[in-house]
C-alpha cells in the first residue's frame, strides 16, 4: 500500500511537470492553431453573410433588433498591409473572445461608422494578431470590410501611457483605436494605442447603450470561469494519477506508457486552454 501511494504521489508530480510544459506548447504553438481555425470558420461565416446581406451593422442581430450580437459574432475584416495583417474582427472584447481573433469593444460604433470604434487584440498568445502594431508610423493605412461599408483609415500616432491625446473627433467623422500590449511579449509593461483617423465617409451608426463586464476592459482576465475547470480537471488529474500507479503493478510498465501518454498529454492541454484565460485579454 505504501508503495502505491508513493508512486501515486511520484506519478502526480510527473503529470504537473508535463502540465507545466503543457501550458507553454499551448500558449507557443497550439492556442496559434486554435486561431488559425477560429479565424477560417469565422471568415468563412462572414463571407456568407456578406454574401447573403445580413452582416452586422449595428449592436443587434440583423432583422432581430431586440437582440444584442452574441460575444464571438463575426463583424468585420481588418487589413494593415504594413504589417501583412488580415484578420476576422469578433463582437467582444473577453479573453476567450480574443483566443479567435481581433474583438469590438461592445460599447463603441462598429468600425467604418461615425464615431470612434474601439478594437482589442492580443499581442502574443493565439496567434499574436496584434504583435507588430508597434511597427506602424504615421500615415499606414488600414481597411475595415463591414456588412455596411469598406471603410479606409490612416494611422494618426502611436500612444501609450501619458502620451497626449489625439484631436477632438469632429462632428460626423469616424476614428478607429487599436488596442493591444505594450513592451516584451508575455510580459506586457502596459497598452499601446493606435489612433487612426477614417478617411473614407462614414457611415451613420448607432453609440450601444451597453453596461460592460470587468472582463471586457484592456489587460483584463476571466479568472472566475476558469477556476472551476481547473479544480475539476486537478481533481481528474489525482484521480488518473492513482489508476496510473495501480496499472503499473497490476498490468505492467509498457501497457501503462501506451495509456499514460495521450491521457497525460490531453490533460494537460485542458488545463493549459483554461489557464490561459487567466492572461491578460491582449497579452
Amino acid at each position: 500500500m505504501g508503495q502505491l501511494v508513493s508512486r501515486t504521489i511520484g506519478t502526480s508530480f510527473l503529470i504537473l511537470a508535463v502540465t507545466a510544459l503543457g501550458f507553454v506548447a499551448w500558449v507557443g504553438l497550439f492556442s496559434h492553431l486554435h486561431y488559425d481555425k477560429a479565424q477560417l470558420n469565422a471568415y468563412n461565416s462572414l463571407r456568407y453573410e456578406l454574401a447573403m446581406g445580413t452582416a452586422p451593422n449595428g449592436p443587434t442581430v440583423p432583422n432581430h433588433p431586440d437582440q444584442q450580437l452574441p460575444m464571438g459574432a463575426p463583424v468585420a475584416v481588418l487589413s494593415i498591409p504594413a504589417i501583412g495583417l488580415r484578420t476576422v474582427i469578433l463582437q467582444g472584447t473577453t479573453s476567450s473572445v480574443l483566443e479567435d481573433g481581433p474583438g469590438h469593444l461592445r460599447s463603441t460604433v462598429l468600425p467604418g461608422q461615425a464615431g470612434i470604434s474601439v478594437v482589442l487584440g492580443r499581442q502574443a498568445a493565439y496567434g499574436g494578431p496584434f504583435h507588430a502594431l508597434a511597427s506602424l508610423v504615421p500615415g499606414d493605412s488600414i481597411k475595415v470590410v463591414t456588412g455596411q461599408t469598406v471603410a479606409t483609415y490612416k494611422v494618426i500616432d502611436l500612444r501609450r501611457a501619458g502620451d497626449p491625446l489625439p484631436p477632438t473627433l469632429a462632428s460626423g467623422a469616424g476614428r478607429m483605436i487599436l488596442v493591444t500590449a505594450d513592451g516584451t511579449p508575455l510580459e506586457p509593461t502596459g497598452i499601446l494605442y493606435i489612433d487612426a483617423g477614417e478617411t473614407s465617409k462614414p457611415m451613420a451608426g448607432v453609440v450601444p447603450s451597453v453596461s460592460l463586464s470587468p472582463a471586457e476592459n484592456a489587460m483584463a482576465t476571466e479568472e472566475s470561469q476558469a477556476w472551476l475547470p481547473i479544480v475539476l480537471w486537478g481533481q481528474l488529474l489525482v484521480i488518473i494519477a492513482g489508476a496510473l500507479s495501480w496499472l503499473w503493478t497490476a498490468w505492467g510498465k509498457w501497457q501503462t506508457w501506451i495509456i499514460a501518454v495521450p491521457t497525460i498529454g490531453f490533460l494537460a492541454l485542458a488545463i493549459a486552454a483554461q489557464a490561459t484565460r487567466m492572461l491578460p485579454n491582449v497579452r
